[in-house]
């Protein structure tokens, strides 16, 4: 783990003084729009707390002599999430009270930068508890044959393992949620992405899924209070009618009992 304690004498950098960018763009749209699926489901999740961050393309300074690392995405827990009107520039861990990240995401791109391999050592070096890869490539022949869509590791006694998928998830104790992927529809592009996960049960839904739900569900509403408006009706419909058949009835057996008294027969000793 890398030494976070500097020299008290020296006068450390802010973020105002550093490089809030590596000027480097990502390789890729999902390289942008999975952090920020995952940004949003926090948001809504998490909603009602102060305790986290979730940074996309954010530099993380661990020290004051080296440049920036800069994960696709990372979340860090027991930091304030509004640090002022003009938020975060970068992650600057002597300004976050040394505290690391959690976990670091990267997303793999056609242009490879070794994901498996330096950025692998680089966080577990760092600290970093979990380091996730999703890899949109793998199963291709060539370096990502072997590879997993998504690698989560856990960084245990200095060393990041590998930790098992289950259900393609993995559970983050620390954090109460599972990280994951399925097929689903976000910004109106259909294909695989990161979800969040509660310990068991389906994953947590897009502001816009659920906005989709609550019309559908409005919908069937709706539908079903018409239906029974429907059959409603239909019952007076049938109760009028057997009112009206019960009079006509009504008024022939009184028209056969006139004609009867007519003939000089009483209809009630019949």
């Amino acid at each position: 783990m890398v030494n976070l304690i500097y020299n008290k004498n020296q006068t450390l950098p802010t973020a105002e003084d550093l490089p809030s960018s590596d000027e480097t763009p990502v390789d890729n749209q999902l390289q942008n729009d999975i952090p920020n699926l995952l940004l949003s489901l926090l948001a809504e999740l998490w909603t009602n707390r102060d305790d986290w961050y979730f940074g996309v393309d954010m530099g993380i300074y661990y020290n004051p002599e080296e440049p920036a690392i800069v994960p696709d995405g990372f979340l860090s827990i027991g930091v304030k999430h509004d640090t002022g009107e003009r938020g975060r520039l970068s992650y600057v861990l002597w300004e976050e009270q040394n505290i690391m990240p959690i976990l670091a995401l990267e997303v793999v791109s056609e242009k490879y930068n070794s994901e498996y391999e330096d950025k692998l050592a680089d966080y577990q070096k760092l600290g970093i508890l979990y380091y996730a890869i999703y890899n949109p490539l793998s199963g291709r022949r060539g370096r990502f044959k072997q590879r997993q869509r998504l690698e989560v590791y856990r960084l245990i006694s200095g060393k990041y393992e590998l930790l098992e998928m289950e259900n393609n998830r993995v559970w983050l104790p620390e954090i109460q949620l599972a990280l994951g992927y399925e097929k689903g529809e976000h910004i109106a592009w259909y294909r695989e992405w990161l979800y969040w996960y509660p310990a068991s049960g389906d994953r947590y839904l897009t502001a816009n899924e659920r906005a989709i739900n609550a019309e559908m569900i409005a919908n069937q509403e709706r539908l079903i209070a018409h239906q029974e408006r429907l059959a409603a009706n239909q019952q007076r419909l049938i109760a009028n009618q057997e009112r009206v058949a019960k009079q006509e009835a009504e008024r022939k057996v009184e028209r056969l009992a006139e004609r009867l008294k007519m003939l000089g027969i009483n209809p009630d000793e019949i």
